[in-house]
Parts: C-alpha cells; sequence; structure tokens
C-alpha cells in the first residue's frame, strides 16, 4: 500500500495558502478489502464487518497536495460506502462517498476506486464507511504530513502516534440500529469504548488488551486524536501531562495547554505532549461527556503512556477527568480553540456580513412520529427546522447532474423553522408538526453562506456534532440560550475563528458558521451522532457550477456503482 506512482507538480497559491508553496505531490494507491473477520473482546468473540482484517483499519499517511486513489473491494454480505472526512474533493463529489447522496453502495463482490485529491488539508483526518451504522467497524486514520520543504507552526514532534477512540459493540453495528429503527426506538448502547481496538483493563475480562504507547524520557510526541465513536462525545486525557492542542480538523490552531481534551465525533485533534515526567508507566483515559438526559454509559477506558525502560506498575498515574456531567470543563475547553495566522495554514478568508448571501436559522431536535408497527406506537426520528431527512434509492449526486430524474429530491429545504419557539426552554409537552422528506439547499457558487445552528431541548436535547463534507468553515460565534439575530451577531468573532469540518453545538445554545460556497458539488451536512443522523438530522446543500470549467464539477467517472434497479 501507498506504492508511488508518478510525481505531479502541487501549487498552493493564494487561494490555499498566505505564501506559496511549490512541491512535489505524489501519486499513492491502496487497496481495501473489506470483509468480515472475528474479534474477541470482554470475553465474547463477534464477528465484524472491518478492513483488511483489522480493527481500526489501516492507515492512510501522504503529504499535503497527495493524490490517492483507493481501491476498494466489498468482500461482504451488504453494499457499503466510504467517505473521506474532511477531505474537501474540491470538483469531485464523486469521490466523497456518502451512501445514496453522492453515490449508491458498493454492492458485494464489486469493487470501486475512489479518488482523493488534497488540497490545503494538513495533519489529521479520518476515512469511513458511511453506510448505516457499518462505520463502527470500518474506519481508520489519513494522516497528511507537510509538503515537502514545509514545516510545522512548532516545534517538530521527535514521533507522532495515531489514537482513534470508538464504541465497541458485541454485535453486528448494522443490525443493531436496523433493528433499532424497525423498532422506532433508540439503538442500545455501547458494550465498552476502545482505544486503537483496546478496551483497556477496566471492564472486568482478564483477556483483555490495552493501548500501549511507548515514549522515551524528554522527547516530544504528536498525538493524532480521532474521535470515531457512534455517539460518544469524549473527554482525553494523559495522567500527570500536558496535552498542548495544536491542530483541529486538518487544520492549524493557537496553541494552548489543558490537562485534558474534549473531542466529538467525527472530530481530530493534533496534541504535542512532552515525556518530561519520572520514568514510569502513566494511564491515559477516555471518558464520555453528555448534556443530554439520554446520556451514555459512564465508563473509563484505559491506555498506558509507557516510558522505555520503565520498571513495575503503573506509577503516579491516578486518573483525573472532569465528571461526564462536566459543562462547564466542556465550554471552557472549547473557548480556547482558535485560529492562527501561519503560513502553513490558509489564508483567513471570512465572509463578511456583506458577502453573505444565503443566511440559515437551523433548529436541531429530536421528535416522534406515529408508528402502528413500532414498540411504543411512535418512533423516534429527528429533523432540521422540523424536517426529517429521508434517504432516497437514487444517490442526489446523480439525479441532480443527470437533470433527467424527477422524484428523486426538491430543492425548498427550509432556511428557516416553521415556528419560532423558547428552543432551549422547557419543552415538555411541547411538539411542532414534522414533515419527512429529500429537501435540499441550493446556494450560487460563491457566494457567502451563514448558518446558525440552535440546540433545542426537544427530545433529549444536548450537544450535536455537526459535520458539512466538501468544506472546512469558520466557526464564527457562539452563545448561551435562543439566538438573537439583532444583537448575537455582534458578538462574532470574524479575526481568528476557528476553520473547521465539525463543529460541537452544545446543548441549549447555538453556533454560527461561516463559509464561501467555492466548492461546486452535491454536499452532505448531518450530526455526526449516528443515531441522530439515521433518524433524519440530516440535509444537503448543493453548490452550483459556476462559470468556467476550473468552478464547476468535474464529470463523474464510468465505474461509479449502480444504483439498485438502475
Amino acid at each position: 500500500m501507498g506504492l508511488q506512482q508518478g510525481l505531479v507538480t502541487c501549487f498552493v497559491g493564494v487561494l490555499f495558502l498566505s505564501t506559496l508553496l511549490l512541491s512535489s505531490a505524489d501519486v499513492h494507491h491502496y487497496e481495501l478489502f473489506v470483509r468480515e473477520s472475528n474479534f474477541t473482546k470482554l470475553c465474547n468473540t463477534t464477528t465484524l464487518l472491518v478492513v483488511n482484517d483489522s480493527y481500526p483499519g489501516p492507515e492512510i499517511r501522504v503529504h499535503r497536495c497527495d493524490t490517492v486513489f483507493v481501491n476498494v473491494h466489498n468482500q461482504g454480505n451488504y453494499g457499503f460506502t466510504i467517505h473521506w472526512h474532511g477531505v474537501k474533493q474540491r470538483r469531485n463529489p464523486w469521490s466523497d462517498g456518502p451512501e445514496f447522496i453522492t453515490q449508491c453502495p458498493i454492492q458485494p463482490g464489486t469493487n470501486f476506486t475512489y479518488e482523493i485529491v488534497l488540497s490545503d488539508e494538513i495533519g489529521t483526518l479520518w476515512w469511513h464507511a458511511h453506510s448505516d451504522w457499518t462505520r463502527g467497524s470500518v474506519h481508520g486514520a489519513f494522516i497528511i504530513l507537510p509538503a515537502e520543504n514545509e514545516t510545522y507552526p512548532f516545534p517538530t514532534p521527535d514521533a507522532d502516534q495515531t489514537i482513534i477512540l470508538e464504541s465497541w459493540y458485541d454485535g453486528d453495528y448494522k443490525q443493531i440500529i436496523d433493528d433499532a429503527l424497525a423498532a422506532g426506538v433508540s439503538p442500545r448502547q455501547p458494550s465498552a469504548y476502545a482505544i486503537s481496538g483496546h478496551v483497556g483493563d477496566t471492564y472486568g475480562c482478564p483477556n483483555d488488551t490495552i493501548f500501549r504507547m511507548q515514549v522515551d524520557s524528554e522527547k516530544i510526541y504528536l498525538l493524532r486524536i480521532i474521535n470515531a465513536a457512534m455517539n460518544e462525545h469524549f473527554f482525553f486525557t494523559i495522567a500527570n501531562h500536558t496535552l498542548t492542542v495544536v491542530a483541529q480538523d486538518a487544520s492549524y490552531v493557537r496553541r494552548f495547554t489543558r490537562d485534558y481534551i474534549l473531542i466529538s465525533p467525527g472530530q481530530t485533534m493534533d496534541v504535542l505532549v512532552s515525556a518530561n515526567r519520572n520514568v514510569g508507566q502513566y494511564y491515559m483515559a477516555i471518558r464520555p461527556f453528555s448534556d443530554s438526559s439520554a446520556a451514555p454509559v459512564d465508563n473509563i477506558t484505559t491506555g498506558i503512556f509507557e516510558y522505555t525502560n520503565s520498571e513495575g506498575g503503573l506509577s503516579a498515574s491516578l486518573i483525573t477527568l472532569p465528571v461526564m456531567t462536566a459543562t462547564d470543563a466542556m465550554i471552557n475547553f472549547l473557548n480556547q480553540i482558535r485560529n492562527t495566522n501561519v503560513s502553513q495554514n490558509p489564508g483567513m478568508n471570512v465572509p463578511a456580513d456583506k458577502d453573505i448571501k444565503t443566511r440559515a436559522f437551523i433548529a436541531i431536535a429530536v421528535n416522534n412520529l406515529p408508528c402502528n408497527t413500532c414498540v411504543l406506537g411512535s418512533r423516534i426520528v429527528a429533523s432540521l427546522n422540523n424536517v426529517s431527512f429521508v434517504s432516497p434509492r437514487i444517490d442526489i449526486l446523480q439525479a441532480y447532474y443527470n437533470r433527467n430524474m424527477s422524484g428523486v429530491f426538491t430543492e425548498d429545504s427550509p432556511l428557516n423553522p416553521p415556528v419560532f419557539y423558547n428552543f432551549t426552554g422547557d419543552l415538555t409537552n411541547f411538539n411542532t408538526p414534522i414533515e419527512e422528506g429529500t429537501r435540499v439547499i441550493v446556494v450560487n457558487y460563491g457566494e457567502g453562506v451563514e448558518m446558525v445552528l440552535q440546540a433545542t431541548q426537544m427530545g433529549a436535547g444536548g450537544s450535536h456534532p455537526m459535520h458539512l463534507h466538501g468544506f472546512s468553515f469558520y466557526w464564527v460565534g457562539t452563545g448561551f440560550g435562543n439566538f438573537n439575530n439583532e444583537t448575537d451577531p455582534s458578538t462574532y468573532n470574524l479575526v481568528d475563528p476557528p476553520l473547521i469540518n465539525t463543529v460541537h453545538v452544545p446543548g441549549r445554545r447555538w453556533v454560527a458558521i461561516r463559509f464561501f460556497a467555492t466548492n461546486p458539488g452535491v454536499w452532505f451536512m448531518h450530526c455526526h451522532l449516528d443515531r441522530h443522523s439515521s433518524w433524519g438530522m440530516d440535509t444537503v446543500l448543493i453548490v452550483r457550477n459556476g462559470r468556467t470549467k476550473e468552478t464547476s464539477m468535474r464529470p463523474p467517472p464510468s465505474t461509479m456503482p449502480r444504483c439498485p434497479g438502475t
């Protein structure tokens, strides 16, 4: 894997970086074989769909501006797709991956080659299945190293280490969500949490393994942390060590130091840690965070940060983590994240008020609809502006591009809630009408877009990690309670807002994001709590072509998977 097949010249100029970078960009080819394998954890053996017989799957490691071809072979029993989370795929939505949004599933016994074209992304991203809950076991890291002759904007680490945080289920991930949707209820809780495939020493099974990171005294390590969990935000810590956050979602941030981080599903963070304590073994640990009444299981999963030549057991390593419901710890951490003015980042390009042509105010909610065949006579759904998204059976990108397929989607996703109410108040016994449909937002190429994402107390309330495909956006504002469109915009940070692809919308709060719609195509937007996405907390952003070839979608490859029945 990762075989260099050729060289091209990569120009990353004023559109991407604040200084011109000229380098050789490699072309890589990877083969991913997706099939069932057995794994034993918690003293129980489970059959999972995985990639190349590993959990998590293999790491893709390339350089900025490289092109990567990934041939995915489906040797399993049902169809799926793969998404390259955080890669913008400029002009190339055909390889973005969400099922029935930009492609139909890769059917068993077939294969499909994705073309991943990197641009200004730098640091840690990841890849995962984007069909039902298959991503729970089909995922891996996508590491983007600096380009040739490019440096880090911080002390060069002596080594790096990928750490993937996961939800472990004793059972088939697809079957778990299929059964829950059929019954109209919430899917069951995970059996454990895992660190890079290891559930640690807190679950009572003597055969369980623990993740170990070997370090040398006085060396500096770059941790590449990925939250691949299905529905859990996580606090992460290493006992007796401080963590310096240097990047989020493949963009550098202003460095700040804490004794813990908070990372939401879908997010990635690059963190420096110095092995500057007494030689020994120290626990690393994760614990979920929740501000929802539908709380996750409050388990702690452990790993070991182990100095070379350490002897004996764990030393000086009492685990100190915020409690699961520590909202102050969540807010305090999020408030530290700022963009940084370094040459390795894209030049700051925050849309000003005069640039905004599309404004959306999106109320995020969990609701119920009647269901005669469900266990409780109703089923859980989720919505954005009272629309619960329904996935079509023909992908939206194909229908949009060909313009000869009617009835697949409508271009009328509401930009405001149909009813305004006290979104963050006591909503006991309150309900608003919910519609189901495949409704999309359409914007013109190049226009500025602002979205205000409003968490509500509908359902269990709580936080939502909202992810937009095809873009990194500026997180320009946040506040407590209901958004006030007259006063709250004056609090926006238009100076150094973080440039991210997945934003944590805290419970009872709002966030505002801005971006220029300069990537033509069809792009999925959804909550990265998978139960919420499965219930319909999704929408689609279509960016029309510009006036030139360079501002228009590429044509589709001839090898796109066929949709069922076509």
